[in-house]
């Protein structure tokens, strides 16, 4: 995959289209199959607003190269998240954002229809459900009801499960600029196996039911496709492959792996699809399907570096609101006087401010969330 930030750069040059290709794809094609190469991930959720347009460009710069280099069988696309749709359900009435309809999106249709490439997706399930567990089941979401289906008012489609709902959303998008048969590719799902205490659903159990799921769905035979289009295959990749522990955010960023950073499982999966689910061991019921009512605090974790701690202690402080009065000498919270307490009260104060806007409990890993009053600890 081609960087994000240097997509500006590679837009305007093919001579550092051609340099990263001879540098990145070049040496390593003869032994490696490559079949696919994108160009950023995710641009239009994630990064300036100054690269959007260049994406496209970019792409073709990318392909160029390519050709040049007789490797015409690697298709060029890109990775579109959920976000880029201004409307979504019923899935008929998908629609591009008008922000990038015409300027961003018509020009990387038009490419992927020219070379005969995908329209990379990542389809998450999950947080479609998190932002509205309430009218949403989560069975739907699971792939596991039996009972719940939507009928969609303008296509009379009917859906059993969250997924086909959100694929075919982007099918109707794209259909409605023109591009009714453009193949879609699931650049990434997935579900996470835990999160933070105030993250409902992230459990090994919803895991391992989702992936399963969505695994026997991708791998049938014949395929299944979805209710806009029947028996088409959808090439798809499972997000991810390790649990990323090092990765910032909020706790379900560094849980959504098949497997521990040591390497072993974190639940039975079989990615052929061909194993029954009850020839896997039982899975640990989750408790956390609700929201948690109780009170959280934020604090530092044991064992961490304690220069790194001061460091994030004075980041904390510095942010205003007067989050650190407290824990000045001779104010109430001053005592006990020892890094760790004053890190785990300026960061439950400053999260407990900024949460709203954002902020996650994390602090690069100082930081971790408890459900235990700690000022009775």
């Amino acid at each position: 995959m081609v960087p994000n930030e240097i997509i500006n750069n590679i837009s305007t040059s093919q001579k550092l289209a051609d340099s990263w290709v001879e540098t990145n794809v070049v040496p390593f094609y003869s032994t490696t199959k490559i079949r696919y190469l994108l160009v950023g991930n995710e641009v239009i959720s994630g990064s300036p607003k100054d690269i959007w347009p260049n994406i496209v460009p970019a792409m073709r710069k990318i392909k160029k190269s390519l050709k040049t280099h007789g490797l015409d069988k690697i298709k060029v696309s890109t990775s579109m998240a959920m976000d880029v749709l201004e409307s979504s359900f019923p899935p008929s009435n998908g629609t591009f954002r008008s922000d990038i309809a015409d300027s961003i999106v018509r020009p990387l249709l038009q490419f992927l229809h020219r070379t005969k490439s995908f329209y990379f997706l990542d389809v998450y399930p999950y947080f479609a459900w998190v932002m509205d567990p309430k009218n949403i089941n989560l069975e739907y979401a699971l792939f596991e009801s039996r009972t719940i289906k939507y009928t969609d008012p303008l296509s009379n489609l009917t859906y059993t499960n969250l997924f086909d709902q959100m694929v075919d959303s982007v099918v109707f998008a794209m259909k409605r600029l023109g591009y009714p048969d453009i193949r879609i590719w699931i650049a990434e799902t997935g579900w996470p196996n835990a999160g933070d205490i105030d993250q409902i659903g992230a459990n090994i159990y919803n895991a391992a039911t989702y992936n399963r799921n969505v695994v026997k769905k991708l791998t049938a035979k014949p395929p299944i496709g979805t209710p806009a289009r029947p028996g088409w295959v959808i090439p798809s990749l499972i997000f991810a492959l390790y649990n990323e522990n090092q990765k910032p955010g909020p706790g379900t960023e560094r849980h959504f792996g098949l497997l521990y950073p040591n390497g072993t499982n974190i639940y039975g999966i079989d990615l052929s699809g061909k194993t029954p689910g009850s020839c896997f061991e039982p899975l640990p019921k989750p408790d956390n399907n609700e929201p948690y009512k109780g009170k959280i605090w934020c604090v530092a974790a044991k064992g961490v570096n304690e220069t790194a701690l001061s460091s994030a202690l004075s980041y904390a402080c510095s942010q205003g609101n007067k989050t650190c009065d407290p824990i000045q000498p001779g104010k109430k919270c001053f005592k006990p006087d020892s890094l760790f307490w004053h890190a785990s009260y300026a960061f439950s104060s400053y999260w407990s401010q900024s949460r709203k806007t954002g902020a996650t409990c994390y602090f690069n890993g100082l930081a971790t969330q408890t459900a235990k009053d700690p000022s009775k600890s």
